[in-house]
């Protein structure tokens, strides 16, 4: 099925996101399932009455934009997740100085996974903080960066 490019999509919610008081985090069509899927956030997290929210927004105008050119194709809307991986610039400044956890494709430093407070990015280096000790990595050595989960 042929749609229109996730970041026109995107582009074109965006003032609807901020109208709702959410930032559009990823558009993603799934082609199996016929499915768009939309995942936002906010400070202070998502919760199932803002995706509601959310959704009933952007339902009318997306018939408008019309990202299937006339297919069928359901309309999901999706908070990040606790454990979603940082994709993008924004996802690494809105989690400065919170504890991160990072999974190596290869070891360093003899670790496939260091944690620590995330106190920098640059675009091509993470750093965080680990007690007294600030160690950088370089993002293409990274297989995951995300917040730390404690169980």
């Amino acid at each position: 099925m042929k749609t229109k490019p996730a970041a026109e999509i995107a582009e074109f919610l965006r003032p609807i996101a901020e109208e709702v008081g959410v930032e559009i985090v990823d558009v993603v069509f799934d082609q199996r399932k016929n499915a768009l899927t939309v995942t936002i956030d906010r400070e202070g997290g998502v919760d199932l009455i803002v995706c509601e929210k959310f959704h009933r927004a952007i339902d009318g105008p997306l018939d408008e934009l019309d990202p299937t050119y006339g297919a069928p194709y359901t309309l999901n809307c999706s908070s990040c997740g606790l454990d979603r991986p940082f994709k993008t610039a924004r996802d690494f400044e809105r989690h400065m100085g919170e504890k991160v956890e990072i999974k190596f494709y290869a070891p360093i430093g003899g670790k496939k996974y260091c944690e620590g407070e995330l106190c920098g990015f640059d675009g091509e280096n993470v750093t965080v903080r680990e007690g007294t000790e600030e160690r950088t990595f370089p993002l293409a050595k990274c297989a995951k960066v995300s917040l730390y989960i404690e169980v």
